[in-house]
């Protein structure tokens, strides 16, 4: 008879349904040994605390004994941040980006993309060169203060492009990078190590631009690829919904 009918039949004569017993798992002897370790060793693979149960007796499944580690690991607190709020033209994000590389000739030069995003407006400069050095770095920022306008901050990441040494807060920018800023009066600032959330939004726009631009498109060299590079950021990307625009 199928456990269901039994269950019903109970229920109609008001009859308590006994409780399941508990269920025991071949990991529970070692859960007190995986605890010790993970409290020791935080990030041991699980791979290796498998070998180790291994050698004290377990002989469950390797896929259940990671799903164990992986509950019983401790996580760290989650960290709050404060949403970026911003002015209109007041802080740009800049960054490069790498899309693989291109044939010129008998060469094969990789193909970089130099992304410039302001905070308020989310609107996107982006142009594509054979490289990633000073010079096409100073002419992503003249191009893209002719297309999108000057902001008063512009945020990078620790990249030589940008900064030649950093030892705590004591920063060494390029002299070429001063030379630009105090020309067309905007203030370079580094993003904190390790804080990605300070420039997120350059980085969204860069995972958009290789989802919504780049992927399965053709292009006939780098100025063909330019060209359909500024009609998007024109177009579609600019007219993509901000998450301010829901509230």
């Amino acid at each position: 008879m199928h456990r269901g009918v039994v269950r019903r039949v109970l229920r109609q004569a008001d009859r308590v349904e006994a409780p399941a017993l508990p269920k025991t798992a071949k990991v529970d002897p070692y859960t007190e040994f995986i605890l010790e370790i993970l409290d020791r060793y935080p990030t041991l693979r699980a791979s290796r605390l498998y070998t180790m149960a291994r050698a004290r007796g377990y002989r469950g499944s390797a896929d259940h004994f990671r799903h164990w580690v992986a509950l019983l690991r401790p996580r760290p607190p989650a960290e709050a941040y404060l949403r970026l709020r911003t002015l209109p033209d007041e802080i740009a994000q800049v960054d490069w980006a790498h899309f693989g590389h291109v044939q010129i000739g008998r060469a094969k030069r990789p193909l970089m993309a130099f992304v410039r995003v302001l905070a308020y407006s989310r609107m996107i400069f982006l142009r594509f060169y054979l490289g990633a050095a000073m010079g096409e770095f100073i002419r992503g920022h003249v191009e893209g203060f002719e297309r999108l306008g000057i902001a008063r901050v512009l945020f990078y990441d620790n990249r030589k492009s940008a900064v030649l040494e950093r030892v705590g807060q004591a920063i060494h920018f390029d002299p070429t990078l001063l030379e630009l800023a105090a020309h067309y009066h905007f203030q370079p600032r580094l993003v904190a190590v390790a804080r990605g959330n300070e420039k997120d939004r350059v980085e969204r726009a860069i995972r958009y631009a290789r989802d919504a631009f780049f992927a399965a498109r053709p292009f006939n060299g780098l100025d063909d690829l330019n060209a359909q590079a500024d009609a998007w950021c024109q177009g579609e990307a600019a007219d993509r919904p901000c998450p301010e625009d829901r509230t």
